[in-house]
């Protein structure tokens, strides 16, 4: 369990954070802007649920927690040492990745195919959901990178790239399944 007594603690005023095995690192460390742009991603989602209702709210709330178990995977380096923690380091699992994954189908076979592109824009939800789409993506990319230099949870690697197409499908699902879509037209302003 978490006790959050106390907010600042002054240990970051050099510029260092912990992580989750307790190693001090530079706060520009690329693992701390990964896990740091997941948490990101989980703000603009807490904008996009003041716009969703009944199962599309709730969805959005797993996803949110799914979230927060992202980032405590991200933010404990170091997977072969875990049994030496003493308890079980939260990771995300093939599992979720799946539901993510069903999630999406079940979406989509509400849509009709796109023969276009489309703006992110439509209902305010949609809006927001791209903008979860977008950051999700960015969250991705330095994630993807940060495999390159240091051992990461392949899991956390594919629910990143599920979850930004779970945020697409569910942008088409806010604009009326997909009617609501703003197209993009090319060379319109030409």
């Amino acid at each position: 369990m978490v006790v959050l007594s106390k907010i600042y603690t002054k240990t970051g005023d050099a510029g260092e954070t912990a992580l989750g095995n307790g190693a001090r690192v530079a706060k520009h460390a690329l693992r701390v802007s990964a896990y740091g742009t997941v948490d990101e991603t989980n703000a603009t989602l807490g904008m996009a649920r003041l716009h969703a209702t009944g199962e599309m709210d709730a969805a959005l709330q797993r996803i949110q927690n799914d979230l927060f178990d992202l980032g405590a995977d991200l933010c404990r380096p170091d997977m072969a040492r875990d049994h030496e923690a003493g308890y079980t380091p939260l990771r995300i699992l093939d599992t979720q990745v799946e539901r993510l994954e069903a999630e999406i189908d079940a979406m989509n076979a509400r849509l009709t195919p796109l023969r276009s592109f489309i703006l992110p824009g439509g209902s305010a939800l949609a809006a927001h959901l791209h903008l979860c789409r977008t950051v999700s993506r960015r969250a991705e990319r330095l994630t993807v990178e940060l495999a390159t230099m240091e051992e990461i949870n392949t899991a956390a690697v594919k629910y990143l790239n599920r979850l930004s197409d779970w945020f697409f499908v569910a942008a088409r699902i806010a604009n009326d399944d997909g009617k609501a879509d703003v197209l993009w037209v090319p060379g319109l302003t030409r």
